[in-house]
């Protein structure tokens, strides 16, 4: 491999952004690139970016984009079409990541038949641990997948989720068409249904730490039943369209 290129999406993440790369600093390989892929910001967001820029190695190439349109999927696709590492990390920017992040794609990644990985997500707080959410986001990257796509969870199908830090080979990504920018939400399951066509999907035995904002703000029985309801009905074939209602943004 040539370096795994690491790919944030941000749209007013200035409360978590610095924490984030701060972190990626410790990288132990360190990443090949960190490219910022921002959707407009009006906080001080971009600022945060430009300044600790200037404090990673020189072996790391930083690259910001202002993206044209907000949306996830957008973004993170302007963001990866620019890298030039042969591994993409899509890593949101309230999610914290183990210093061996690179030595783990790498492992992955080379294991035959072996074409995305994604993490087990532990979501946390200032003050809190969602250990039941977090339980059942686990759980849901295997049931899902059997219950609506039995034969392709047997061929290696995987759903995984933003907040598990996905990570893919950058040329079976562009093969496959990339994220579906029409899709609001759930532009990574959807993806994964496209990648096990060239090989199977890993979830790694190692945490990644997202932040628990959203539960924080629904509260834990909330958060779940919107979880399951959302992927049921996307399961199903429900627009993800009119499933955005359901899912608001919060920062």
């Amino acid at each position: 491999m040539t370096g795994v290129s690491i790919v944030i999406p941000t749209l007013n993440e200035a409360s978590c952004l610095e924490r984030t790369l701060r972190h990626l600093m410790l990288l132990n390989p360190s990443a090949a690139e960190i490219i910022i892929a921002d959707g407009n910001s009006q906080d001080e967001t971009v600022a945060i970016a430009h300044r600790l820029f200037q404090e990673f190695s020189p072996t790391t190439q930083t690259v910001l984009i202002q993206s044209e349109a907000q949306g996830r999927a957008i973004q993170m696709n302007r963001g990866a079409r620019a890298a030039t590492g042969d591994a993409l990390c899509f890593l949101h920017a309230d999610t914290l990541v183990p210093d061996d992040l690179v030595a783990i794609i790498h492992n992955t990644l080379a294991t035959p038949k072996v074409v995305c990985g994604g993490f087990i997500s532990l979501m946390a707080g200032a003050t809190v641990t969602r250990w039941g959410v977090s339980f059942h986001n686990f759980l849901k990257t295997y049931y899902a997948p059997l219950l609506f796509h039995p034969v392709l969870f047997f061929k290696g199908l995987r759903l995984l989720f933003g907040d598990q830090v996905m990570f893919c080979q950058r040329d079976v990504f562009l093969e496959c068409g990339c994220f579906n920018e029409a899709l609001p939400i759930m532009e990574e399951a959807d993806l994964c249904l496209r990648l096990v066509r060239y090989g199977k999907i890993r979830q790694v035995n190692r945490i990644v730490q997202s932040s628990d904002r959203r539960v924080a703000k629904w509260g834990t029985w909330k958060a779940t039943a919107i979880y399951i309801y959302i992927g049921f009905l996307w399961g199903i074939g429900v627009s993800a369209t009119y499933l955005k209602q359901f899912y608001d943004d919060i920062r």
